[in-house]
């Protein structure tokens, strides 16, 4: 699933962004990562994953 991969390396790269700017701290950003893996964990993980894949493919069929 080459979408999935590419957007925890996106929202990886923004996370750390974001801790390096000073914008977000190191411990909400613990948690938030904390929060996502567990997330993932749960019940909701294939409809949040149905709704990006969606969404994403929305966005691939706008042509510029």
């Amino acid at each position: 699933m080459d979408l999935s991969i590419s957007v925890v390396l996106l929202l990886g790269i923004v996370l750390v962004v974001l801790v390096r700017s000073g914008s977000l701290k190191a411990g909400p950003a613990i948690v938030s990562v904390l929060f996502g893996f567990f997330l993932a964990g749960t019940g909701m993980a294939p409809e949040i994953t149905k709704f990006v894949k969606s969404v994403a493919d929305m966005i691939g069929q706008i042509d510029f």
